[in-house]
């Protein structure tokens, strides 16, 4: 009978890491797609006061945010090899960073966006050196080949 218990025990710690793991995984996630709509909202205001360079960096910042959001939903087969950062927690942090220094300007509708997505890829390049957290199933090498998780 004691070992019943014991294992009826260990079961419901395992379906409870199960549990903080998914919750986990689904907060990054969550993230995620906040960030591609604060780039998306970032491109946009972007485009004001209009001039050739800003309607440029605004296509590419709505690009990005674009390609984060649909890397939530599905990951295309070449982006693997062709964005292998979008794979890491550092390689994605840095691209955050990337994009949120991109938008940091005068007016608030890039600053608020801007800082925001550059807080989170801080955040991100943290996350990759504390080894207990792995990055979500949509953040790792989605070919299982040479990805950002073997350099």
């Amino acid at each position: 009978m004691r070992f019943g218990r014991a294992n009826a025990l260990r079961d419901d710690i395992a379906s409870t890491d199960q549990i903080l793991i998914s919750s986990s995984f689904f907060a990054v996630r969550l993230v995620n797609l906040a960030v591609g709509g604060l780039m998306i909202l970032g491109g946009i205001g972007q485009f004001f006061p209009i001039g050739f360079q800003s309607v440029i960096v605004g296509c590419y910042v709505i690009i990005f945010g674009a390609a984060t959001l649909l890397l939530e939903f599905q990951i295309p087969p070449y982006m693997s090899r062709w964005a292998p950062f979008l794979f890491s927690f550092l390689g994605r942090g840095i691209f955050y960073i990337f994009v949120g220094t991109i938008l940091l300007q005068t007016s608030a509708i890039r600053v608020v966006p801007g800082s925001i997505i550059a807080i989170v890829g801080l955040g991100y390049g943290i996350l990759e050196y504390i080894p207990s957290i792995e990055p979500p199933q949509n953040m790792r090498d989605a070919s299982g080949e040479w990805g950002a998780e073997q350099i």
